[in-house]
């Protein structure tokens, strides 16, 4: 039996690499040993693509890539790599060429997207006492506590980042749609799984934050991608 890929997990904006906790959990007791988790600065696209690289470069043999939100964003960037085998979008961004996140939300406005606001230094806040309701109103409140007051902020420049050259024309992809997010419409996300041709789809009647909820679900698509 060959050995598994390795797996390379990517957040979005607002939390960092531990919110794929439990989903590494799941992981591991499927008896994938190589799943690696890159914390990325969210400060542009070409600085999180880049630190998602220099991972992805280190790893010998094959890589599964799975980008949650606009982790999305960052695999379509840098995902065409020779060892990169997959890509697994969860809940997530996949822009065309030219194309940004900001530009794909604004047009199609998620629920959530007033409890969006800018500090004065630019970066993005979810207001804490509507982060559960906006990000994942499918968890506890004590998760959901954790995640507002440890949440990761954006540069809010690299919401509007354009993707050059995506990878998901490039390696075969799979795609899970949340059907109750209010971070990235439902819609925005069909219409980015259905363009990309994914070799599979999958609807979670889940928040944005289906990598916390439902990650069962989550880890066996990824697990189907890398046993592809």
């Amino acid at each position: 039996m060959s050995e598994n890929p390795a797996i390379v997990l990517v957040h979005g904006f607002w939390g960092g690499a531990a919110h794929w906790a439990k989903v590494i959990l799941e992981l591991n007791t499927r008896g994938f040993t190589k799943v690696f988790a890159v914390e990325n600065p969210l400060t542009s696209l070409a600085d999180d693509a880049e630190r998602t690289r220099k991972m992805v470069a280190q790893i010998n043999g094959p890589v599964v890539l799975v980008g949650h939100s606009y982790g999305g964003k960052v695999i379509t960037q840098m995902g065409d790599m020779p060892n990169v085998k997959s890509l697994v979008y969860i809940a997530a961004f996949a822009p065309d060429a030219g194309e940004s996140a900001g530009a794909i939300s604004q047009a199609n406005p998620p629920a959530a997207f007033g409890n969006i606001a800018p500090d004065s230094d630019g970066f993005l806040w979810i207001a804490q006492d509507a982060f559960g309701d906006s990000f994942a109103q499918d968890l506890p409140a004590d998760e959901t506590l954790v995640m507002a007051v440890t949440q990761k902020a954006p540069l809010g420049g690299a919401f509007g980042d354009t993707v050059t050259a995506p990878a998901w024309k490039a390696k075969p992809s799979w795609y899970q749609i949340s059907s109750n997010d209010r971070m990235i419409h439902p819609d925005n996300q069909r219409m980015m799984s259905g363009r990309m041709n994914a070799r599979k789809v999958i609807t979670l009647d889940a928040s944005h934050a289906s990598l916390a909820s439902r990650p069962v679900e989550v880890t066996d698509l990824i697990v189907e991608a890398a046993g592809a």
